[in-house]
């Protein structure tokens, strides 16, 4: 689990999600794994309404030696993790490329319109069709519903860390992320993220 070195330099990541799910918290943790190996990271994000499940994403550029615009330029999207599943397509349609790899919880989250009946959202199978469609690489994790089963949901975005580093793309692994989540979250908090942690990375190993 995790290279020794970047694939190419740079390297660019997003994560998105909607308001609530802790994409930004899960970026800064990927980010300070990052640096604990020496990378130069930048981080851009754009918020949509946030607060009422808009779209949440960040841009995280990774460079052995150099600082980036932390806008990753069109199509040009090397690894992309959403936390809702429509995002991924929506995401790919703008960043994506022949060569992405991505890796989607599959637990939507449906917006207002949904709910009320005015919009329809596709099937799980529908988006996993697409995003199979729109990538070289494609991963689905039921992040959510494991992170329910440990009792907190919001868990579900650091078993999707988990999984990013379980498919190898990254020089990361879990000494450094053990040493993130000592460093930048409460204390007591350590063993259920590691334990979020393993379950992401043996959900693309198995």
């Amino acid at each position: 689990m995790g290279n020794t070195a970047l694939p190419k330099d740079p390297y660019s990541i997003i994560i998105t999600g909607v308001g609530g799910q802790g994409n930004v918290m899960a970026s800064r943790v990927l980010a300070n794994m990052l640096v604990r190996r020496g990378y130069q990271i930048t981080i851009g994000e754009t918020f949509g309404a946030s607060q009422r499940g808009g779209s949440v994403m960040s841009h995280i550029r990774i460079s052995q030696n150099a600082t980036w615009s932390p806008q990753i330029p069109k199509g040009k999207a090397d690894v992309v993790v959403t936390l809702e599943p429509i995002e991924a397509i929506r995401v790919l349609m703008t960043y994506g490329n022949p060569d992405v790899q991505v890796l989607t919880n599959t637990r939507p989250i449906y917006p207002v319109g949904v709910i009320s009946g005015e919009l329809a959202y596709p099937s799980i199978e529908e988006i996993q069709e697409s995003v199979k469609d729109l990538s070289a690489h494609a991963w689905f994790v039921d992040a959510t519903e494991e992170a329910i089963k440990m009792g907190n949901p919001i868990l579900g975005n650091i078993i999707m860390i988990g999984a990013v580093a379980g498919i190898g793309a990254l020089p990361v692994d879990r000494a450094d992320f053990e040493e993130v989540i000592k460093e930048n979250l409460p204390a007591g908090t350590l063993e259920v993220n590691l334990q979020a942690f393993d379950v992401g990375v043996a959900k693309v190993t198995a």
